[in-house]
């Protein structure tokens, strides 16, 4: 699956590409409404189409990553006018490149899969092959639709409906709100799950494709973002007692092993591989979070970098902290020798995120774990978006809010066990919200976004960071929660609509 999902990606624009030559002979209308949308083989390759963008630098690589390199956790690791624009709520970063495409991307998956909807019921294939196929396509649209609405819509608005029926050459209004989102997104999951098979019930090449925890995963998620705590436990509930899935009991460290990118940890991940078709395919972040220049041996890019508040936040004891940053004087194998951490010179912080540098460690890693192009720092490491930890993290918080301080032990237990740590009785919110960052400091769960929806952000932001010789290198900022609870409508967007699309207020 490291490599086959690329190749279905590719094989779908072959088909297209095809198809239009074919058209210049024979000149007979429309080439995927009458040559494509026929056949087994037409299906597959329409699915394997709906994640060519996993593979694009700025999808699940940097681009949307710089709205997560808002919060306390981390800092710019280099001069970016357009990211420190970004992480300073400034207006300026609009119209710029890391984030513009953001919007244009995930309304592609979504067409995408919206033309699987409408045109796969159709052919003639074996019945449950096409059930997962469909399944697959509400399940992408409704995680895309997710990543959308968390981050450009509130109470104010939401973010473009876009259903199969809907003519898509139209320019298509703004949701009254964001919670019309999260309904819909809700429909698109719940008909996921119904489609989808269990992640045990896939065979090997199909890993990678979605499956029915995951779309159980993401609507707790979804009820979750929308205070429906009774339904976000309920989900989170159904994925516990599946019996599908488990913590990794060897370690918090080997969660972010290429070996255990299918273990029962696993709930959705970037599917990754160093050298499929010789060009790498999947998620970047494990070469954009490694130090720049990586001491001259890799072509590190030295994005994201920890703070000392985030190092501070552990626990005395947490194996989390360790396996999480590297800071001065740590010692940690690369390229198969020992070395003690430094930070490149012209860095902003002395520290750096130590989740993804697994593949680096071994003798002579390229390519069988790392890319030998540093320019795609793609690895064996598939890149987590959900696990189980998550899960748990999602049910004790709305545990929390359901039945008060106590009512998440029993999960929260189960992650500091793991990380190390003694059991607690009658945790409260506070506890939880230090869980959540301890566990998924620098993944894509999305500190940030957590803070604005705890209402924490104007407060926390409000303060300066420092690096671990207690340096500020971020300054205080100023956090308009009227304003910066979500991000800026593209530019590009607005304009290609005519207007239809309006910019959030005060952006």
């Amino acid at each position: 699956m490291k490599t086959n999902l690329k190749y279905m990606a590719f094989a779908a624009l072959a088909v297209f590409s095809s198809c239009t030559k074919q058209l210049d002979i024979t000149p007979e209308g429309s080439p995927s409404a009458q040559n494509f949308w026929k056949t087994k083989e037409d299906a597959l390759k329409a699915e394997g189409g709906m994640y060519e963008n996993y593979n694009a630098e700025d999808f699940y690589g940097r681009g949307m990553f710089w709205f997560i390199n808002a919060s306390d956790d981390m800092v710019t690791g280099r001069n970016k006018p357009e990211a420190d624009n970004i992480k300073n709520f400034n207006r300026s970063y609009v119209g710029g490149g890391y984030t513009e495409t953001q919007w244009s991307m995930r309304y592609a998956i979504i067409k995408r899969a919206n033309d699987i909807i409408t045109n796969v019921p159709g052919i003639n294939m074996d019945e449950s092959l096409k059930k997962q196929i469909i399944g697959d396509a509400y399940f992408n649209a409704g995680l895309v639709y997710f990543q959308l609405a968390a981050n450009y819509g509130n109470d104010k608005a939401g973010v473009p409906i876009v259903k199969p029926e809907t003519d898509a050459a139209q320019p298509i209004p703004r949701a009254n709100n964001v919670n019309e989102n999260y309904d819909y997104i809700i429909s698109l999951l719940l008909k996921a799950a119904d489609n989808l098979p269990f992640f045990s019930a896939m065979k090997p090449g199909d890993y990678g494709k979605a499956h029915k925890t995951a779309a159980w995963a993401y609507l707790s998620k979804v009820y979750l973002y929308k205070k429906d705590y009774a339904n976000a436990a309920k989900y989170a509930d159904m994925v516990i007692n599946s019996g599908q899935h488990d913590l990794i009991n060897t370690g918090f460290a080997d969660v972010f092993k290429a070996a255990n990118n299918w273990s029962k940890e696993y709930i959705w991940s970037v599917v990754c591989t160093p050298n499929g078709g010789g060009t790498g395919w999947g998620s970047k972040l494990p070469g954009v979070m490694l130090t720049n220049k990586a001491w001259g041996i890799y072509n590190g890019w030295g994005y994201y970098l920890p703070t000392k508040e985030l190092y501070d936040s552990y626990e005395a004891g947490d194996q989390r902290r360790e396996a999480t940053i590297l800071k001065p004087g740590d010692k940690f194998m690369f390229f198969g020798a020992e070395r003690s951490f430094t930070k490149d010179g012209g860095a902003t912080s002395n520290y750096q995120f130590k989740k993804y540098m697994e593949p680096f460690s071994y003798a002579n890693p390229i390519p069988t774990h790392v890319n030998p192009n540093g320019d795609n720092g793609t690895t064996d490491l598939n890149v987590p978006l959900m696990r189980y930890a998550e899960v748990l993290l999602i049910k004790a918080e709305a545990a929390i809010n359901l039945n008060g301080a106590g009512a998440g032990d029993t999960e929260l237990n189960k992650i500091r066990v793991r990380a190390g740590l003694g059991t607690k009785s009658g945790m409260t919110i506070d506890d939880l919200k230090r869980e959540r960052r301890n566990e998924l400091a620098g993944e894509w769960a999305d500190r940030h976004r957590d803070l604005v929806r705890w209402g924490d952000a104007q407060a926390t932001y409000a303060k300066p960071l420092h690096d671990y010789d207690g340096r500020v290198i971020w300054p205080a900022r100023t956090f308009n929660p009227q304003v910066h609870d979500v991000w800026a409508v593209p530019q590009r967007e607005i304009d290609n609509s005519a207007g239809v699309i309006k910019q959030n207020p005060g952006w």
